[in-house]
């Protein structure tokens, strides 16, 4: 270490005090408890011991910082693919579903055959799928028009290639009923929109949306109403032989329903599905 300069008038003994304050401060330096890792040379079986301990407590960010240090550490082996795949999950559970999703698919990528690829797929159909709680959480207080189902359409595919894939995995009878649940959420969606705009006179867009609805989720029990909608809508735009199809088409189908004789006043919320 370098002495410290003389300077006229200045005491020695001052000097002598400075110097100590210096090498206690550099000693500190070196040996600040917080650059202290209590982890370091632990095996990856204890890391991952660690994790588990902090996922059975519910200790979820000490869980990802366990995950974290044994995939760096050990970025090879079993216990490396375990950490990649149930990072995704903890991730998830600390409330950050774009790490989530996006770990799902570093493991998806980089062990393509592994036995529980599908377990990564069903992961990230369920992150999306409660991102959104299936695009009815939180309703009482949004304009449902201005809603994104983005994350429920994600959801529905990472079920479908699940599903495709994995026909025999213990998570496709799950992923079933999330997709049919989904299917009937997105219908249902399409249609409130296409309400929407019935009620303010945009027939165009009305019948416009309506048809998306009848093409793409023909199955929805939502479809009934957009059926209904379209011979709405071309009777206001003067469609007469696109109303009468429709209207045909909506008869032969639901022959008894409560449009006929409600219209589209709803006695329930539209995002009460059954």
């Amino acid at each position: 270490m370098r002495s410290l300069p003389a300077f006229p008038g200045f005491p020695a003994c001052l000097r002598s005090l400075l110097a100590v304050v210096a090498l206690v401060t550099l000693a500190a330096c070196g040996s600040n408890p917080k650059e202290q890792d209590e982890t370091a040379g632990w095996s990856a079986n204890r890391l991952y011991a660690a994790a588990k301990e902090a996922q059975g407590e519910g200790s979820w960010e000490t869980a990802v910082k366990m995950l974290e240090k044994l995939e760096a550490r050990y970025p090879y082996g079993r216990f490396a693919q375990q950490a990649q795949l149930e990072l995704a999950y903890v991730y998830w559970k600390s409330n950050e579903p774009g790490s989530a999703l996006a770990a799902a698919d570093r493991f998806i990528k980089l062990h393509p055959n592994h036995p529980a690829v599908d377990y990564a797929l069903y992961l990230k159909g369920l992150v999306n799928f409660n991102e959104d709680l299936g695009l009815v959480g939180h309703l009482s207080n949004q304009d449902l028009t201005e809603r994104d189902p983005k994350a429920a359409r994600e959801a529905f595919e990472s079920f479908k290639e699940l599903v495709n894939r994995f026909p025999n995995s213990k998570y496709a009878p799950d992923s079933i009923k999330r997709m049919n649940y989904l299917v009937n959420a997105l219908a249902s969606l399409e249609v409130h929109v296409a309400r929407y705009y019935m009620k303010r006179g945009a027939y165009i867009a009305a019948a416009n949306r309506a048809q998306v609805a009848v093409e793409t989720y023909a199955q929805a029990p939502a479809i009934e109403e957009a059926m209904y909608i379209l011979v709405l809508a071309y009777d206001k735009l003067g469609m007469t032989e696109l109303r009468d199809d429709a209207d045909r088409v909506f008869k032969k189908n639901f022959p008894n329903s409560r449009f006929l004789t409600d219209g589209l006043e709803r006695k329930t919320p539209w995002w009460q599905l059954w």
